[in-house]
């Protein structure tokens, strides 16, 4: 995703990452390749060492890690699982300094298996995950119906953010990921293509465990692209890829969708457990997301003016893409977002607070659907009648376009172009 150098756009983890480094001898920055880790590490760190790009730094820690601790604090090491010994030499560190705040900043696009040699860091180093750019974070959000405002409940109110169905395909086309910012749809479609395949080709080989077939983690991304948003099955999946090259096993699916998910490529939305009444049959699948849209997109080889057409396909899209950005806010504010699901009853979104507030979301890319979302959520709230969770703080429909209201069943529609942290 190289090109020229950008001005930076502020992101919900700057702020998160200050509050980790006053808080931490050390912070960790985990998130799939792209999404602007060294970015904002960088604007918190006084000395660095980049070990995906320095040979000479990563050969050096390879011998002796505890050199690449040496610079001005908070020393960021980038893309730290390349030396993986660095990691008990930091935690060691942190401990030698008697815990001091802030020593250490380390990067990681992929999670490294834990092993005998390597402590786990609990109370020395800090994870903060980092995911693509929300609408709020790359502009294209007015802001006017924040998450924290839907788990306080009461009414909402917003204007037309401007965007049609073409905004949208475009938005889900070319994703969050600073490094495309400015490029054309076609730009971004042909890099995010090479995305895809250095995943499949490098990025996978760089894991410790079983090796992967190339070809077949492509037909993989491209089955999870055809199922997003679903709680799609690895015995689908495997029926998926199959169909080329003879029979592939569920395990050999199950090791493919273990080793996206430890790069961040993949990140799948659990189901959510609320304390209901003991006759409820919730589904506890998980729905399959990528950490982005667009890669579902360039996957799929689609585009914008196919989507426009495809409605279905656009609108799971546009499930991903608003599940993304809730992430993205609810983190920000120490919550978690699930999904829920049962025979006639669902959810696309439950954000859940700590404190136990919790708030729906359905998603559906055109106003006229709004009325469909809302008689699921009506659902759900009957459900939740008598049981120890509690009611919703807020039920809410998100839409692609149109404005922000509550309706005067009390259920809120709000506009994705409106949604903010």
């Amino acid at each position: 995703m190289d090109q020229e150098p950008l001005d930076y756009l502020p992101r919900l983890a700057d702020a998160e990452l200050a509050t980790a480094l006053r808080a931490s001898g050390a912070v960790l920055i985990e998130g799939a390749r792209g999404c602007g880790k060294t970015e904002t590490a960088l604007r918190q760190s006084a000395s660095r060492v980049l070990l995906d790009v320095d040979d000479a730094a990563r050969e050096a820690g390879l011998l002796d890690a505890s050199l690449l601790l040496e610079g001005d604090q908070p020393r960021l090491i980038d893309e730290w699982q390349l030396v993986p010994h660095v990691w008990n030499q930091v935690r060691r560190a942190v401990d030698a300094s008697g815990g001091r705040p802030g020593s250490f900043i380390l990067t990681g696009s992929a999670e490294a298996r834990e092993d005998h040699t390597r402590h786990s860091g609990a109370l020395r180093i800090l994870r903060l995950m980092m995911r693509p750019m929300t609408l709020a974070e790359m502009g294209r959000s007015s802001g006017d119906i924040s998450l924290d405002a839907l788990l306080h409940g009461g009414p909402i109110r917003a204007g037309d953010p401007g965007l049609d169905v073409h905004d949208i395909a475009e938005l889900v086309s070319i994703g969050g990921w600073p490094a495309l910012r400015g490029r054309t749809v076609n730009e971004a479609l042909t890099i995010l293509g090479g995305y895809l395949r250095e995943t499949a080709r490098v990025d996978l080989r760089r894991l410790n465990g079983p090796r992967h077939d190339a070809e077949n983690v492509l037909r993989t991304l491209r089955s999870l692209a055809r199922h997003v948003a679903t709680p799609i099955k690895s015995q689908t999946i495997a029926k998926d890829i199959s169909a080329g090259d003879g029979p592939i096993d569920r395990e050999t699916v199950k090791s493919y969708l273990d080793a996206l998910t430890r790069i961040y490529v993949l990140e799948d939305l659990p189901a959510w457990a609320p304390t209901l009444r003991a006759n409820a049959r919730a589904r506890t699948s998980p729905k399959r997301h990528l950490v982005d849209p667009s890669l579902a997109v360039a996957a799929m080889g689609t585009d914008p003016d196919r989507l426009v057409f495809e409605v279905d396909t656009l609108g799971l899209l546009f499930e991903s893409v608003v599940v993304r950005d809730l992430r993205v806010y609810a983190q920000a504010m120490d919550a978690q977002v699930m999904h829920y699901l049962e025979p006639r009853i669902e959810a696309d979104a439950i954000v859940e607070c700590r404190d136990g507030r919790w708030a729906a979301f359905e998603m559906k890319l055109g106003p006229a659907e709004v009325e469909e979302g809302a008689a699921s959520l009506r659902a759900l709230a009957d459900r939740m009648v008598g049981s120890r969770q509690g009611p919703a703080q807020s039920l809410n429909v998100i839409t692609g376009w149109g404005y922000g209201y509550t309706r005067p069943d009390g259920i809120n529609v709000v506009p994705v172009g409106a949604l903010a942290p």
